[in-house]
């Protein structure tokens, strides 16, 4: 299926950056605006994460974050109406980040006709394992959408071929065993990984979960991955902001300046 996320991926000229913000942190205005920083500084692609009450997939940073939209009043409809915003100022992937419930409440394929709709390319449902997958998977194609799934250090290669065959745009690389978190270095046999999916797969490999330095970005791109997420250090920042009350997308575009650079100097 050609989209967003594959010509984004064709065209690439190094490993894209991947951003992930949490929708409506602080609010849906200044979520808005943080986007549009992001796309600014050369983001290739943001992934929009939908707040929940039981993130299980996401540690502290993400989960504060969490809170702080839905205090601020985030559902799925204002999910919907932020990306749809975030689409007019750009055409650049959007994906969606959530989790299962959210996805059924609404209705599996009314979920993903809506994201469509709204200006969405891919959905990654955080807590669906493979045997539960078909129904979203095939929600997601009728709709138009890829369906990201993940790969980890504890995917065996039965279940990882299983994988391959169901995922689209590209493998979510998990990166680092446990929740989301910026991590000081690179899990232990995480290039192994990288270098075994792509031996799998014509998919871009991207990994996620722990990448917070230029550096980090400049080791996955040596090793051949196609893009990286960056999720915590971006989100982390905007906390910092929002606690000193000084702008809360301010000095995020520089980090993804530098981790773009890093990737394009390998």
């Amino acid at each position: 299926m050609n989209s967003r996320i594959s010509d984004s991926f064709r065209l690439r000229e190094g490993p894209l950056i991947v951003t992930c913000v949490v929708a409506g942190d602080p609010s849906f205005a200044e979520s808005f605006r943080i986007s549009h920083e992001l796309i600014a500084a050369g983001a290739d692609i943001i992934e929009i994460v939908m707040p929940f009450s039981d993130p299980v997939a996401d540690g502290p940073v993400i989960q504060l974050a969490g809170s702080r939209a839905l205090a601020a009043g985030m559902n799925t409809d204002r999910l919907f109406d932020l990306i749809r915003e975030i689409r007019k100022e750009t055409t650049i992937p959007l994906l969606i980040m959530t989790y299962a419930n959210i996805v059924v409440r609404r209705g599996i394929r009314k979920f993903y006709r809506d994201a469509a709709d709204a200006g969405a390319d891919g959905v990654v449902v955080a807590d669906v394992p493979l045997e539960e997958a078909d129904p979203f998977c095939a929600a997601a194609r009728m709709a138009g959408i890829d369906p990201i799934l993940f790969i980890s250090q504890t995917t065996s290669p039965e279940r990882m071929d299983k994988i391959l065959a169901k995922a689209g745009g590209f493998i979510y690389l998990v990166a680092a065993l446990g929740v989301t978190g910026t991590r000081e270095d690179l899990a232990p046999h995480t290039i192994d990984l990288l270098k075994v999916v792509k031996e799998r797969t014509t998919l871009p490999v991207v990994p996620g979960f722990g990448i917070s330095t230029p550096d980090q970005v400049r080791r996955y791109a040596l090793a051949g991955a196609d893009g990286v997420i960056v999720g915590s250090a971006l989100i982390r920042m905007i906390g910092e902001r929002v606690s000193r009350t000084e702008g809360s997308g301010q000095g995020i575009g520089d980090l993804v300046r530098a981790m773009k650079h890093a990737a394009c100097c390998e």
